[in-house]
């Protein structure tokens, strides 16, 4: 155990750091940036927070003694009427919630065209270009649709992004590469986009009630998602999940771009 006492750490960079079981008293935090990290199980007594920002999986979380998750999925659902269709229980509502996705993506490519073309491969704030978050899309649908459903057990186009990791040496499973430097044009991934975005369409056009909770046949080969049985309908719902979130970042982040 290392112990920290009157030391000035500011502007320290702790990557790919064990910090579990570590205890702060009368610590500044000020201005601080925490990407890409686990916080489970923290607790914060006596603490200011003000002018914070917190974006990530959150559940089970209490300020001054209040559940806020049930608050923020209340008020998210009012900003945004759409979001609520991406929690379908029927056939029918698959459906919908698909149309719902291809319509407002539509919209946000309309809005990138509008932008200089360098832009589009601009990070704001450290977070993922525009291309960069199509390119991930192009991953999630081969993952999840075209080796968990359709069980291609190496279907990875190499335009697609995995996940960001603060450790980039780790080994990726296997068929997945990593190219930070390829700067592919809006066209080609728009190209690419309406590919697997149509594969996804005729899956759920062929859905029914009773299809939605069969469950998938494994893959049988090791990789990402890992081979084994899960139900459609959970599969189809990481889908929509993963296109609603990275929707609504790539729209804050052709906000600030606009902006400029």
């Amino acid at each position: 155990m290392v112990e920290f006492v009157g030391e000035d750490l500011t502007g320290s960079l702790f990557r790919l750091t064990r910090l579990n079981g570590v205890e702060f008293r009368g610590c500044e935090f000020a201005d601080t940036r925490f990407r890409i990290v686990e916080m489970s199980g923290v607790t914060m007594r006596g603490v200011e927070l003000h002018n914070v920002e917190i974006s990530g999986d959150v559940g089970n979380l209490k300020v001054n003694g209040v559940e806020v998750k049930a608050l923020v999925e209340a008020e998210l659902d009012r900003r945004y009427p759409e979001r609520a269709r991406m929690r379908p229980t029927d056939a029918a509502g698959f459906g919908e919630a698909w149309q719902v996705i291809e319509r407002l993506w539509d919209g946000s490519v309309e809005r990138a065209r509008g932008l200089d073309p360098d832009l589009l491969h601009a990070s704001v704030d450290g977070e993922w270009s525009f291309i960069e978050t199509l390119r991930h899309l192009v991953l999630v649908t081969d993952g999840w649709i075209r080796r968990t459903v359709l069980l291609d057990p190496s279907p990875w186009h190499p335009l697609g992004l995995p996940w960001d990791d603060p450790d980039e040496t780790r080994a990726l499973p296997a068929g997945i590469t990593r190219d930070r430097d390829a700067r592919p044009t809006l066209d080609t991934l728009l190209d690419l986009r309406r590919d697997r975005m149509a594969t996804v369409r005729d899956i759920v056009a062929g859905v029914s009630d009773e299809s939605l909770d069969a469950e998938t046949t494994p893959v049988g080969t090791p990789g990402w998602p890992e081979s084994r049985n899960r139900r459609l309908r959970d599969v189809l719902l990481h889908v929509f999940h993963e296109e609603w979130e990275h929707r609504l970042y790539a729209e804050r982040d052709l906000n600030a771009l606009e902006a400029h």
